[in-house]
């Protein structure tokens, strides 16, 4: 690609990372310009993160030299890389769920009042949040806490707090993962702003179809090493993506549809947070899909047919078996696991090693005598390592040090070692990267061939239309639309997800 040496606002060379037992970035070259949107693309693993992170201040380069804006920089932690006007919006949420919207986006650089040396101007700092917010076209009250906003928000949140210093350089890792259709709009229309402002923008996404909407340029991963930049507007997508895996995908999605058992899972005018009246049937064999837009009552009813969140009223029938009251530890017991939007959060214990979390839901089962043995732990995590291909030296890394990809690999084993037949998968493919995306979808194909019942959540348009045997689609906790396997298209699912009837 043709390059403006004056419009150089990044450039770095030879750049190397080693971490224990990993060599995470092998004589690294990158370069991004001012004013454009620099796309890194990889899968789980390649290196990105932690190229993005020696940028930002977090990691310091073992080798290699880094020029910022005109001069050779060294930044040793987070904060001299915010202070050089660099933002970092991280793929993982970072906000304080106490505080509310304003202490969050100003975190760290509160404005003080005239004359009071470390007193906040709390005023100020609301003001100037709402102002940022609705430039940005974010329909938020700074005054709410961050844990009465959904995850979508909390990401156009980060969005905000990333911006709310004078930057030069952005860097997006992941921004839309947890984005709908308008909010990605949204996001987009932002960075469009940030470049006639010549802001540059550093781009992660493993969302395709992102590529050629927002990028200038993009430049390939893998393996901790550098392979190729391509112009972002003209590149054929099969050809990125063979290069970030190394080998040609010949079918993204993989399905084998079977004959189908017994219902599995079904509800009956289940009512509760957010939802009512929802009738789903799950049978063994199946793949069923929850679609319909951010809100709309999706991810409530799987946390509330699994225990975590209240019924008001209706029925719960798992094996045939109705479920009074239900707790994870009764859904568990019953067959049911429930695999997380959150997996930071809420699917795994971040400092425990891999064989931990492996184990960490069914710890009665495999040790029945009530005694841990690590020597069984190790094998279940070596077993799901090489069956799930995670990437990792050993079974005894700690889970919040592997890619996100990764960690979302560790959560299915967990939940595959329970046993349980009917399973929820919510969002499983949120921040995977492509490679890693076939590999799930084979996964999901061959617990169908065995049996088991699988309810999807999922905001990927093709995601739901390449697996599903049957969509509900929902809309303000309501089901208005059931989609049979043949009827999936975009348009009809969009018409159901926004009130549309037949």
């Amino acid at each position: 690609m043709a390059l403006n040496e004056e419009n150089v606002i990044l450039k770095m060379t030879g750049i190397t990372k080693r971490f224990p037992g990993t060599l995470a970035l092998d004589n690294v070259d990158f370069i991004c310009e001012k004013g454009k949107v620099h796309v890194l693309l990889g899968e789980n693993g390649a290196g990105k993160s932690t190229l993005v992170k020696i940028i930002s201040g977090v990691y310091t380069r073992d080798a290699g030299t880094i020029w910022y804006d005109g001069k050779e920089v060294n930044f040793t932690d987070v904060r001299q890389a915010m202070a050089a006007g660099i933002g970092m919006i991280h793929q993982e949420l970072s906000l304080l769920p106490e505080r509310t919207i304003a202490q969050n986006i100003y975190l760290g650089h509160e404005p003080m009042k005239k004359g009071l040396k470390g007193v906040v101007d709390y005023k100020k700092m609301i003001q100037d949040s709402k102002e940022l917010l609705d430039r940005l076209g974010v329909e938020l009250d700074p005054n709410i806490p961050i844990h009465k906003i959904s995850i979508a928000q909390k990401q156009m949140v980060e969005v905000v707090k990333a911006l709310s210093q004078d930057v030069k350089l952005v860097i997006m890792d992941e921004p839309t993962s947890s984005l709908t259709s308008r909010e990605i709009q949204k996001l987009f229309n932002i960075v469009e702003k940030l470049k006639e402002d010549g802001i540059a923008i550093i781009y992660i996404s493993h969302r395709m179809d992102e590529i050629k909407r927002i990028g200038d340029s993009v430049t390939v991963m893998r393996d901790g090493q550098y392979i190729d930049t391509l112009d972002a507007a003209t590149v054929d997508l099969n050809v990125l993506i063979s290069m970030m895996v190394g080998r040609k995908i010949e079918k993204m999605y993989e399905r084998n549809y079977c004959q189908l058992g017994e219902v599995v899972f079904e509800t009956e005018n289940l009512t509760g947070l957010r939802f009512r009246n929802v009738n789903i049937k799950v049978r063994a064999g199946e793949i069923v899909s929850l679609s319909g837009l951010v809100g709309s009552g999706r991810t409530e009813i799987a946390k509330a047919v699994f225990g975590y969140d209240p019924i008001d009223s209706g029925k719960i029938k798992l094996m045939r078996k109705e479920i009074k009251r239900p707790t994870p530890i009764k859904s568990v017991a019953n067959g049911m696991g429930f695999l997380p939007e959150d997996r930071k959060s809420e699917g795994l214990v971040q400092p425990m090693t891999i064989s931990e979390n492996m184990v960490s839901a069914c710890l009665t089962k495999t040790f029945p005598s009530r005694f841990l043995n690590t020597k069984k732990e190790s094998e279940i995590g070596e077993k799901y390592v090489k069956s799930l291909k995670i990437a990792t030296p050993d079974v005894n890394k700690v889970v919040e040090e592997l890619s996100g990809g990764n960690q979302q690999k560790v959560v299915m084993g967990k939940w595959l070692e329970t046993g349980c037949k009917f399973l929820i998968f919510d969002e499983p493919t949120r921040g995977i990267d492509v490679g890693s995306k076939s590999e799930i979808y084979k996964l999901l194909d061959s617990l169908t061939q065995k049996g088991y019942g699988i309810l999807l959540i999922s905001s990927e348009m093709n995601e739901i239309i390449g697996i599903s045997d049957r969509v509900y689609v929902m809309k303000e906790g309501e089901v208005t639309g059931i989609l049979d396997r043949g009827e999936l298209i975009q348009e009809r699912i969009m018409h159901y997800a926004v009130g549309g009837k037949e």
